[in-house]
């Protein structure tokens, strides 16, 4: 039995060749892997191709994967909501100020706003987490507001991620707040992302519950 061939990344090519008996199948049956382009966002389908030409094989065959495949990197997404009893200009005007973030959210360790591009800012992650000291780092930009309704947020280089806040007024003394985050993940770290996306919810909604107290507690003063 011969040794796979591997063809160029751009359009790649594995095939095998297997050894026939008699006169069954008069040639070889070579089977081929053929995927498409591999250029990223899109999940490329793999094709398995059987050639015919022999007696008992008269036509070839596809087959469409039913897993898509993705060499290089895909997102997540990690939400929680809590009421809080603040009205939602104040839950607003307090999370617009992102330096004080750390106050409410443990594992950011800083946020420097850029003095020349106050729409820019400077994010430091440091935290221990499955027994692993995480850092990380990433400058964010503020998209444009929408007041006391949605905030909202990209990185531009660092750690992948977006996110958002929003708003929803819940009467004249509370509004309920839903802290959306996203992160993209590498293909080869999808199964331990997998495991992070329930343990980092639950870190959201315990600083949710963390900026209710803070909220109240700069609203009341």
């Amino acid at each position: 039995m011969s040794s796979p061939a591997i063809s160029s990344s751009s359009s790649l090519r594995i095939s095998h060749v297997f050894p026939t008996k008699g006169d069954a199948i008069q040639s070889n049956a070579i089977f081929s892997c053929r995927v498409s382009s591999l250029k990223p966002p899109s999940l490329n389908s793999i094709f398995i191709r059987i050639p015919y030409g022999s007696k008992k094989i008269k036509k070839a065959y596809f087959f469409k994967s039913s897993t898509p495949f993705s060499p290089v990197m895909e997102w997540q997404d990690c939400t929680a909501k809590m009421e809080v009893d603040v009205p939602a200009s104040v839950a607003y005007n307090c999370y617009s100020d992102r330096e004080a973030i750390p106050n409410w959210m443990p594992f950011i360790s800083s946020v420097k706003v850029l003095e020349d591009k106050p729409d820019l800012s400077r994010w430091s992650l440091k935290y221990n987490a499955f027994s692993r000291d995480l850092e990380f780092s990433w400058l964010a930009r503020n998209m444009q507001p929408i007041p006391n309704q949605k905030i909202h947020w990209r990185s531009l280089e660092g750690l992948p991620n977006r996110g958002a806040v929003r708003f929803y007024p819940k009467g004249p003394s509370s509004c309920l707040i839903e802290l959306t985050v996203s992160y993209e993940v590498p293909q080869l770290l999808t199964p331990v992302a997998s495991v992070l996306q329930p343990f980092l919810e639950n870190l959201l909604k315990s600083c949710l519950d963390r900026f209710a107290k803070y909220a109240k507690s700069t609203g009341s003063t």
